[in-house]
């Protein structure tokens, strides 16, 4: 007699998103390119034509050919996917100590591709967990996050000042930072998109932040960067923002000279023409004269010089999203002082305000 097979057992999403083992994806490539669990790998059951051909024959003839067609369309295939999963095991092994040939896999509902999945890997000897409602109880989940409330700290500071440094020294001391902009390849104005990676779907943007969100400790503050309702394309989740805006604002102050440097340091290996087409698309609100003057500028390659007239425009709208929140604004004197003696700074201003409020 040969060993029992193991049972595949169906997960809530906590429990899911907690057990060991890889997350294999088994919808088609274009429904996990708009979106997935982060961590998640795919791992289709059927490509995209194929998805769309099963889809037909189930409006046509009704779900008993479309599983027909289903079946048909896998033939040949599994033992491909056991291969794959078994390399897709022994690597997450090698890489961080995974627990080997577990396995988590769920669909869009939790249905038959999953299933189809799981009981494969199961007969070949895997451990193998579905997700109870698939990626759509996840989507549930994640929407559900952002009404928790924790406590948060703004980062605030007009353009140039600095802040996605000053964020990236309070990770490295271990304080929690949820970096949006990060999170949305995009700096956040106009020109936020240069030289950075394409910008993940508002979908995938949301369940990238509820599963940070939801594993941050709420008795510790969380520091997030003063955003506008859209980063680039992406849509900061309505919840949230309300936390954040009812959040007290600790302001990063430089000289206007130190966040010039401070752009044409991030902004100086960019393309001229990116440059001016990002220019560009700010002109109502610069201005025509001044939109013409920037980009002659930066034409030219006086960077420093151009930034001079564009910073007008961010700072007076930085300036009216800050009274807009009518929130506490605490000012941190950051001109002249390197990123470690500001966040020094900062956290002692934190503390001392805490101390306050007490």
């Amino acid at each position: 007699m040969g060993e029992a097979v193991q049972l595949v057992r169906a997960l809530s999403i906590g429990d899911f998103l907690n057990a060991p083992g890889i997350i294999l994806d088994v919808r088609s490539p274009s429904e996990y390119q708009q979106a997935r669990i982060p961590g998640a790998i795919n791992f289709p059951l059927f490509s995209d034509a194929e998805r769309a051909q099963i889809g037909t024959c189930y409006k046509q003839q009704g779900q008993e050919a479309a599983v027909e067609l289903g079946f048909a369309l896998t033939d040949g295939k599994l033992a491909g996917f056991i291969a794959d999963a078994k390399r897709l095991t022994d690597t997450a092994l090698e890489k961080d100590g995974a627990h080997s040939r577990q396995v988590r896999v769920h669909c869009w509902r939790g249905g038959m591709r999953s299933g189809a999945i799981a009981w494969m890997l199961d007969l070949a000897g895997f451990k193998v967990t579905t997700l109870s409602g698939g990626y759509k109880a996840f989507r549930h989940w994640v929407l559900s996050r952002f009404a928790d409330p924790k406590p948060i700290a703004i980062l605030g500071g007009m353009t140039g000042s600095g802040k996605t440094e000053i964020l990236q020294a309070l990770i490295q001391q271990g304080i929690q930072v949820l970096d949006l902009e990060a999170i949305a390849n995009h700096r956040g104005s106009s020109y936020g998109a240069l030289g950075l990676p394409p910008q993940p779907s508002t979908e995938h943007f949301e369940n990238e932040i509820a599963t940070r969100w939801a594993a941050f400790d709420s008795q510790k503050t969380i520091w997030i960067e003063a955003e506008s309702k859209r980063i680039g394309q992406c849509r900061v989740p309505e919840a949230l923002f309300q936390q954040m805006d009812c959040a007290p604002v600790l302001e990063i102050t430089r000289s206007r000279s130190e966040r010039i440097a401070t752009l044409v340091e991030v902004y100086g290996t960019a393309d001229r023409q990116e440059l001016m087409t990002a220019t560009e698309r700010i002109r109502k609100r610069l201005g025509g004269q001044q939109t013409k003057r920037a980009i002659d500028l930066i034409h030219l390659g006086h960077l420093a010089e151009a930034l001079e007239i564009i910073l007008a425009y961010y700072d007076k709208t930085y300036t009216y999203d800050l009274q807009r929140r009518n929130v506490s604004v605490y000012p941190v004197d950051a001109t002249g002082r390197s990123v470690a003696e500001i966040t020094e700074l900062l956290l002692n201003k934190f503390v001392a305000l805490s101390l306050q409020n007490e």
